[in-house]
């Protein structure tokens, strides 16, 4: 059974930083493109980065491009989303999982960007 966890949201200013961890059990990230998803209230989820897991090639939406970085540890079976300059408009819950989603969404870590 595929299972995600995510961590590491919280409330932070305009500007700041925040660091996304991602733990998946029952699949190797080597075997897919994994991806970091957003979602604000009233709105659909998007994706926001995803990274091929065999060789590490990334794509981001053009919103958070050159602020977010996404990266992936195969041997943990881990993967982060590290934030920089947020902006209010980046809260949203935050959720990780394969690119297309195939899987059963997990709880998804609330990331607040407010003064």
């Amino acid at each position: 059974q595929v299972q995600f966890v995510e961590s590491g949201g919280g409330l932070v200013q305009p500007g700041g930083s925040l660091r996304l961890s991602c733990a998946a059990s029952g699949l190797t990230f080597r075997g897919y493109v994994m991806s970091w998803y957003r979602q604000a209230p009233g709105l659909e989820r998007e994706m926001v980065a995803r990274v091929r897991g065999y060789d590490g090639i990334t794509q981001y939406d053009n919103s958070v491009k050159g602020r977010f970085t996404i990266s992936a540890d195969n041997a943990k079976n881990t993967m982060y989303l590290q934030m920089n300059s947020l902006k209010p408009e980046d809260t949203a819950v935050y959720y990780c999982n394969t690119f297309p989603a195939v899987y059963a969404w997990g709880q998804g870590t609330q990331v607040t960007v407010s003064s």
